[in-house]
């Protein structure tokens, strides 16, 4: 985790030597120090900083697909009001443990149109999510592990 610090320092660095703070600049300054440090990876650390630097850009795109796909779920049940919902509280196994990683699931989870995070067992083995329209609550299951959950323990794996 020290090499993502060092980094976003080196991004940071760029943008005060170019003088410009700028979205597409601090990420070019990323990139250029992702690229550095590649050059010296046997003196800054491991390569499964890049590798985890590309995770969390699949994890991106996957949480941008995500949306747009159940945004456009939840218009066709607002725009269809003789529908008929099967809403459910479902008990989702979790695979992933620490907190960072249970709050970032939760987290996509209920900004994604259609469900919420409602709890985490005391255990920390089972997130509760209601989904507005679950006629297969397995499903729900199987699609969140196969696009969220899979990708984050890829981020954060040691």
């Amino acid at each position: 985790m020290a090499t993502i610090l060092v980094n976003i320092i080196l991004a940071l660095a760029w943008g005060a030597v170019t003088g410009s703070f700028t979205t597409v600049n601090l990420v070019f300054g990323f990139i250029l120090g992702g690229l550095a440090l590649a050059m010296i990876r046997e003196d800054a650390g491991s390569t499964s900083h890049f590798r985890r630097a590309f995770g969390a850009v699949a994890l991106a795109i996957t949480f941008v697909y995500e949306l747009i796909k159940s945004s456009v779920n939840v218009a066709t049940i607002v725009l269809s009001p003789s529908r008929e919902l099967n809403p459910a509280i479902i008990a989702y196994p979790l695979d992933v443990r620490t907190p960072v990683e249970i709050t970032l699931l939760a987290n996509m989870i209920t900004l994604t149109p259609g469900t919420l995070s409602v709890d985490v067992s005391d255990d920390r083995s089972t997130l509760y999510i209601h989904a507005i329209d679950a006629p297969d609550p397995e499903a729900v299951v199987r699609d969140t592990k196969a696009s969220f959950e899979r990708k984050i323990m890829k981020v954060f794996a040691q």
